[in-house]
């Protein structure tokens, strides 16, 4: 079995990270229904049909942007925040790891040179669609061990 590490601050969830060497059988949805943006891990075995379907039009009210990002490759360091811009702690993320980032802020650190896929809501509303403010400096890093 891998591991699902989540980031809280008291008992808000900001993130969930899906190392690589997460693995289950079938299907688990990794996030709660009501989450804006659903990611699940499928490992089915070879001949398993999964039944042809076309999704049906369901209006959604989406507030608040959640994005998900596959690391290909190379090692990012995500640094966390709150919704009022304090720094809570960073982790590494690694090559085939996945990070959903639920709420609070977050900024980004290239540790080696980087390939990733984002996926997130749209459509874009370019400055709308966030808020940018001072990160932390290279010494205020507080890297936490999950990796």
């Amino acid at each position: 079995m891998g591991q699902v590490e989540e980031v809280k601050k008291k008992n808000k969830l900001l993130a969930m990270i899906i190392r690589n060497n997460y693995s289950c059988e079938g299907v688990d949805f990794i996030t709660p229904n009501e989450y804006s943006q659903q990611v699940a891990y499928m490992h089915q075995p070879t001949g398993k049909v999964i039944d042809a379907h076309v999704h049906n039009l369901v209006h959604r009210n989406v507030v608040l942007t959640q994005e998900v990002l596959f690391i290909k490759k190379g090692i990012l360091r995500v640094d966390f925040y709150d919704d009022y811009e304090d720094y809570l702690l960073s982790k590494e993320l690694h090559a085939g790891d996945i990070i959903l980032l639920i709420s609070g802020g977050h900024g980004f650190f290239v540790i080696e040179e980087v390939e990733m896929i984002e996926v997130k809501q749209g459509p874009y509303s370019g400055d709308a669609d966030k808020r940018r403010f001072i990160g932390i400096d290279k010494q205020e890093v507080i890297l936490k061990e999950g990796h």
